[in-house]
């Protein structure tokens, strides 16, 4: 893209009839804008700040950049490029780096106090500062300081800010701090080697300018559907400059039709303040098809913030309408039992062409679904499950360690990734932690079981179209003998066919001490009884030397095989086989990381062509 000149243009929507034509997504985000964006990626100027005295030096105001690296990447590489080596470098306990570059004003052909200039860091950090000619910059939301690395965050540029040429420059820290959301990257805590990972940090996604309405809805749509009724209930936020009285207009329409007759249009009429707001509001699509695996049924939201002079800001998204509920020993879509057919994934740095091929694959092998695990992705996986009819399992990255301080970043970090994941159908099941990293002491501390206890249940409140699993693995909190996770799940790993049948027997009968590496449950006693549906949520790590098995494809598919029939045969309602391709140490995978090529026979995991037993 030619970023010297790019004409920006808003949807003008004078004649609020006007026939609405679709819009390609050019960004790595869910909701589509009808304007062009500037992208501000490629060579920035860089430098290492060791010993962290660019905010006392003031280097936002100016300074000779000794280096030069390209964004998006992460500070590993570009400290690994300035040294002249071609790993990523690696850093003990802090990391502080500058990026700095020019870009030139767009030409603007919006009506004068129509319209600003908005900058997006579709990811940065852990913590990031950010200047526009030596001014530092406030977020949306309010913040001089942008804490998290895995979740996109905006700036809102006011005409005084701006000049013909303008000079951006950004401030990136981050640290082994192991109460910050880190995932599988080393910390503080755990050192990297075997399942823990180099660090990637700071650039690790686009930057882009784009022109947005002063008064408009953000890019952000949440959605959840009573399939019943035919019923959708989106989740929008309005961000306002000037306070009036506003209409919210909504269309559904088929995807391929351009929206000319839409299947379901309604106005909803709203006086709004200066900020921004959250607004529920609720359609009905009659006859509209629902979203699965085999019938990825896909619809176009077309959401216009129309203002008393006739004026539509207008967003876009794509949603299906689905339902996913756990009763007693299965997993119901769309109120059909199923069973899901998982397998581990762990993109790590790989391209989004790379992940393009990796969940072809995954869905060549029979997955109906990809467990996402404990890191925070390019957002382009979420579109791509959902055109490709693949359930989704995500997690937040979690902290390493156990404190107050860690479950507070754990919850922003949450909020961060809701806000901008809830458009997906593809996804269906979130966890919150993981074999109780960050929450170490889960079994012995009250407090770490009441957070759990608390934020479970205001993901049922607030997100209602997801399941939720507390401590995914083993340790699950019981809370006077409710369970508080919708699934209970167990990680078992054994080479060994029989002990994997007499590890399976006892789980399924209801033992929760002997069977995984810790407790299944803690807290208030808990009766299994068949109450919620069991998961083998890990399993396998063929090839991965720490859990012996078989090396050769040939090998490891008949044990794959064999492993999988023995599930089928009892009440388990899904199982994630662990990996889809290898990542540094793990060399478990099924699928050649770069080439998306299958080391297994095609459908091996599909165990739902058969029946079980």
């Amino acid at each position: 893209m030619d970023t010297e000149h790019v004409n920006y243009g808003l949807s003008i929507s004078e004649e609020e009839k006007q026939p609405i034509e679709e819009t390609p997504n050019p960004l790595p985000r869910a909701v589509l804008r009808l304007n062009n964006a500037m992208l501000l990626d490629g060579e920035w100027r860089f430098s290492l700040d060791t010993n962290d005295v660019g905010l006392r030096e003031c280097w936002y105001l100016g300074r000779d950049y000794e280096h030069v690296a390209k964004w998006p990447g992460s500070v590993e590489m570009h400290l690994a490029e300035a040294r002249g080596q071609t790993d990523p470098a690696r850093w003990q306990d802090q990391v502080v780096a500058w990026y700095e570059r020019e870009f030139t004003l767009p030409v603007q052909d919006e009506p004068a106090g129509r319209s600003m200039y908005q900058l997006t860091f579709g990811a940065c950090g852990y913590e990031t500062r950010v200047w526009l000619n030596g001014r530092q910059l406030r977020t949306v939301e309010g913040e001089d300081v942008h804490y998290g690395e895995y979740t996109s965050f905006s700036f809102e540029l006011n005409e005084d800010m701006l000049r013909p040429v303008n000079r951006l420059t950004v401030r990136v820290a981050d640290t082994m701090d192991a109460e910050t959301p880190r995932g599988k990257q080393e910390s503080h805590v755990y050192k990297r080697g075997g399942i823990w990972y180099q660090t990637y940090t700071g650039a690790v996604r686009s930057v882009w300018l784009e022109l947005v309405e002063r008064n408009r809805l953000r890019s952000r749509v949440g959605v959840a559907s009573l399939v019943e009724d035919r019923l959708v209930r989106f989740n929008l936020t309005t961000r306002i400059h000037d306070p009036g009285q506003y209409t919210l207009r909504l269309q559904v329409c088929k995807r391929q039709n351009g929206c000319n007759e839409p299947l379901a249009t309604s106005d909803f009429p709203l006086r709004l303040e200066a900020g921004q707001k959250q607004q529920r509001v609720v359609l009905e699509v009659p006859g509209a098809e629902l979203w699965s695996p085999e019938h990825p049924q896909l619809y176009r939201l077309v959401a216009q913030l129309i203002d008393q002079d006739g004026y539509a800001a207008q967003i876009e998204a794509r949603f299906g309408l689905r339902k996913i509920e756990a009763h007693g020993r299965h997993v119901y879509l769309n109120n059909e039992a199923v069973y899901l057919d998982g397998i581990l994934y762990q993109p790590g740095t790989a391209t989004f062409e790379e992940i393009q091929r990796h969940f072809h694959a995954m869905k060549a092998l029979g997955c109906n679904l990809v467990r996402v695990h404990i890191a925070g992705v390019d957002p382009r996986i979420y579109q791509l499950a959902d055109e490709l009819g693949l359930l989704l399992w995500v997690e937040v990255p979690s902290p390493h360690s156990s404190t107050p301080r860690s479950r507070q970043n754990h919850r922003a970090e949450l909020a961060r990734m809701l806000a901008l994941m809830e458009t997906h159908p593809s996804i269906v099941i979130w966890s919150l932690y993981n074999e109780d990293w960050g929450a170490q002491d889960i079994a012995t501390n009250a407090a770490t079981r009441r957070y759990i206890i608390d934020t479970y249940h205001y993901m049922h409140i607030e997100h209602p179209q997801f399941l939720v699993v507390d401590n995914d693995g083993w340790q699950h909190v019981s809370w006077e003998g409710r369970l508080k996770s919708d699934l209970l799940t167990a990680h078992l790993y054994t080479p060994e066919l029989e002990r994997w049948r007499e590890v399976l027997d006892r789980l399924t009968q209801g033992q929760v001490e002997g069977v995984a590496a810790f407790p299944l449950v803690v807290g208030d006693p808990f009766f299994y009884r068949g109450q919620v549906p069991l998961i083998v949520s890990e399993w396998g790590g063929f090839g991965f030397p720490d859990y012996g098995g078989p090396l050769d494809a040939e090998a490891r598919t008949e044990r794959i095989r064999a492993f999988k029939q023995e599930m089928r045969k009892r009440p388990i309602a899904g199982d994630v086989y662990t990996q889809a391709t290898n990542i540094e140490d793990e060399r478990n995978g099924l699928i050649d990381p770069q080439t998306g090529e299958l080391s297994v026979p095609a459908g091996l995991l599909n165990s739902r062509q058969q029946p079980p037993g």
